[in-house]
C-alpha cells in the first residue's frame, strides 16, 4: 500500500478514485505553479509598489542593457535596487514603499548621487529578484 503525506495529510493513492485524483492534481499544480495572488520574483516576496514598477518596466521597450531589480538589506530595510534604461542614468534605491533613497550608481560618474555612499560598503544579502528576459 502506498502512502504520501502531503500538506499534513496521509493519502492512499490506492483508493482515489478518478474523480478525486483530478482534483488532487490540479491542486498540486496550482500549488506548485503558485497562487495568482501571491506576488513574487526570484524566489522573493516583493512589495506590492516594487511588483508595479516592475510591471511598468514590462510595457516599455527591453532595456539596453537589460533591466534589473536586486534586493539588498541595508540600514536595517530591504531596499531594492533598479537598473537604468541606459547610459549615464542613475540606479536609484527604493524603499518598500517606493520611496527613493538615492541613487548609489550611475549618472556620469558611474557612482550615483552621492546621497548613500557607504552603499556598496554596507549594503548586505544580495539577491536577484528580477531580470527582463524578453
Amino acid at each position: 500500500m502506498d502512502l504520501w503525506v502531503c500538506c499534513g495529510s496521509v493519502l492512499n493513492l490506492w483508493t482515489l478514485n478518478a474523480t478525486a485524483m483530478r482534483w488532487l492534481i490540479v491542486t498540486l499544480l496550482f500549488t506548485v505553479l503558485g497562487s495568482p495572488t501571491c506576488k513574487k520574483q526570484g524566489g522573493v516576496k516583493l512589495p506590492p509598489c516594487i511588483v508595479d514598477k516592475i510591471e511598468a518596466i514590462q510595457q516599455q521597450p527591453k532595456y539596453n542593457p537589460p533591466a534589473t531589480v536586486y534586493r539588498y538589506l541595508y540600514a536595517g530595510s530591504y531596499v531594492y535596487l533598479f537598473s537604468a534604461n541606459c547610459c549615464d542614468q542613475y540606479n536609484y534605491l527604493y524603499d518598500r514603499d517606493c520611496n527613493i533613497i538615492c541613487a548609489p550608481s550611475g549618472g556620469f560618474t558611474g557612482k550615483g548621487d552621492s546621497r548613500c555612499s557607504n552603499f556598496k560598503e554596507m549594503a548586505t544579502d544580495e539577491t536577484l529578484v528580477w531580470k527582463d528576459t524578453r
